[in-house]
């Protein structure tokens, strides 16, 4: 620690620096633990979340911490979660439920799209449902069937609901801070293959914005930007959660071979911030689009016809997709040939790079 000099010529330490080195779980951790001191209301539930702090261990500790009544075991009944949040929400608590895995998510289906994603209008904004649910999502865990889905674009499509996905450690502590301020229902896409990927976070960053009394609004507004994660000016390469360190590896290849890549990071999925991907791919003139989930009627379509209606005189060539292919998602052995890789990203620069 170092030390400052007082204005009695004294020397005062600094304070402690609010920088720490967290893997993405550890920053959710820390990053609900957050929330759930600022606001008794904030509840957590889920299936083997409380001692156990569930399968990949995001909310260790916490139910030492808070207790059983404030980080709830619930049955293995996924519907009966969301639709017991729903009821909370409306009676005063932020709930913030887990499910488990991104294919358990489908029995609960009904409650987040008939009920969850229409209440606020249904009511004539009467009434507001904040309710958060984590789903840790995408592949490459060697896991089985169920377990490795992006099913992100399936609740994209309806109305009411924020989708986001944060990519980095810093994101992940910030933007669940925000999930949770935010009067709008959340869809919190994990992507569990990057829990252990770790960065620097600073644990004071969102904490000023939050706690003002317009913290909600603000916190959603910040939830919901694109960030260039790496500034380039041939090709832009649009990317979330799981495919981000995806894209920055490819930007580093393509460098070598004198291509430029920008990679923007989107964070959000809906709404998506397409003022920051218009500006960008204005910039360079052709545009990338890289998830893991199936490519056909996918986030990447919705992108790609967005910039082609709005940019489509600064393109100097197609919109292309690097995606998960029209298929059920492969058992382990395969699933590295059905998610994107270095080598089909790169492939799709080339092809962008040839008009």
């Amino acid at each position: 620690m170092t030390a400052t000099v007082s204005s009695q010529g004294e020397a005062a330490p600094e304070a402690p620096s609010t920088v720490r080195t967290l893997t993405l779980a550890a920053a959710i951790n820390a990053g609900l633990r957050a929330a759930m001191d600022r606001d008794p209301k904030v509840v957590l539930m889920g299936e083997d979340i409380g001692p156990l702090g569930g399968v990949f261990r995001v909310t260790d500790g916490l139910h030492k911490d808070f207790g059983e009544r404030r980080v709830i075991d619930t049955p293995l009944a996924e519907s009966g979660i969301v639709g017991t949040a729903i009821g909370m929400s409306m009676r005063g608590y932020r709930p913030v439920v887990e499910i488990q895995f991104d294919g358990f998510i489908f029995p609960a289906y009904d409650q987040i799209t008939t009920s969850l994603a229409k209440l606020h209008y249904r009511s004539q904004g009467r009434i507001t449902v904040p309710v958060v649910i984590r789903v840790p999502f995408a592949g490459g865990i060697g896991a089985i069937e169920h377990h490795s889905e992006s099913p992100e674009a399936l609740f994209a499509h309806t109305p009411g609901l924020r989708i986001v996905a944060p990519a980095t450690p810093q994101d992940g502590f910030d933007m669940i801070q925000q999930a949770i301020a935010s009067p709008d229902p959340v869809l919190f896409f994990e992507p569990k293959a990057r829990y252990w990927d770790k960065g620097e976070v600073d644990t004071a960053r969102v904490a000023t914005q939050l706690d003002a009394d317009a913290g909600a609004s603000q916190g959603t507004a910040e939830m919901g930007s694109a960030r260039v994660a790496s500034p380039g000016s041939d090709v832009t390469l649009l990317a979330y959660g799981p495919t981000v360190r995806l894209a920055l590896q490819s930007a580093v290849v393509a460098a070598k071979d004198g291509v430029s890549v920008e990679v923007i990071d989107l964070r959000s999925i809906s709404p998506i911030d397409f003022d920051t991907v218009l500006a960008s791919v204005k910039r360079t003139g052709r545009a990338i689009v890289v998830h893991e989930a199936p490519v056909a009627f996918g986030t990447g379509a919705e992108i790609a016809a967005r910039i082609s209606e709005l940019a489509f005189f600064h393109l100097e060539a197609p919109v292309l997709r690097v995606g998960g292919f029209h298929t059920p998602y492969p058992g382990s052995t395969h699933e590295h040939d059905y998610l994107p890789s270095l080598d089909r990203v790169l492939d799709a620069v080339d092809a962008v790079m040839a008009h």
